[in-house]
């Protein structure tokens, strides 16, 4: 059964307003996410691992050198539907419930994660990704190169932000900070991230 890329949660200009144009997503969903589901399906074609769960085949093909291939296109599928999820117009803001009760006891308080995150993705070296996990229980910030994830990790992650270049290279040039400002002031889809805190 061949892997498939999942529908964009919005439409290509639903984010225009708030500071990602419909260009970005023609690019980074219809050309980037889209070569590596390509891949992904090419590359275990006809092996045991084209009947297992994208999770599955991330959890194992990590833990096998001879599989890093598989791995990196099966990681960047999964992160890229769970950025696409992480996204919403009119998001960002505070969240609110448990979540932020959650944050403020595992941080000390909102302003707190927001300096967390910001910093692992501001300082992430080259492409990869910044991420709120729940980690045990107790939420982390952390951040991953290339298409390396927390499921790898056997952690639950919660939020992402792709720090990738193309993911920002059209709308912010290559101001990473103001592409990392503008996804928490705007962007962040709150309600996907208390739904993945359960």
């Amino acid at each position: 059964m061949a892997f498939t890329q999942a529908p964009l949660p919005f439409d290509f200009n639903a984010l225009e307003p708030y500071g990602m144009k419909a260009e970005t997503f023609e690019y980074h969903y219809g050309k980037h996410h889209k070569a590596y589901v390509d891949n992904l399906n090419k590359l275990v074609e006809g092996k045991d691992l084209a009947n297992k769960s994208l999770e599955e085949v991330i959890k194992i093909s990590f833990k096998d050198p001879s599989l890093t291939g598989v791995f990196n296109n099966a990681a960047q599928v999964w992160n890229h539907t769970f950025f696409w999820n992480s996204l919403k117009p009119a998001g960002g803001g505070t969240p609110s419930g448990n979540l932020a009760a959650k944050i403020d006891k595992d941080f000390g308080s909102f302003d707190k994660f927001k300096e967390e995150f910001s910093n692992a993705a501001a300082t992430q070296f080259g492409s990869g990704w910044a991420w709120l996990i729940d980690d045990h229980g107790t939420l982390k910030v952390t951040k991953t190169p290339n298409a390396e994830n927390p499921l790898a990790h056997g952690q639950k992650a919660l939020l992402t932000l792709d720090v990738w270049e193309h993911a920002y290279y059209i709308d912010f040039r290559n101001a990473r900070p103001a592409f990392i400002k503008n996804f928490l002031d705007q962007l962040v889809n709150w309600d996907f991230v208390a739904e993945n805190l359960g």
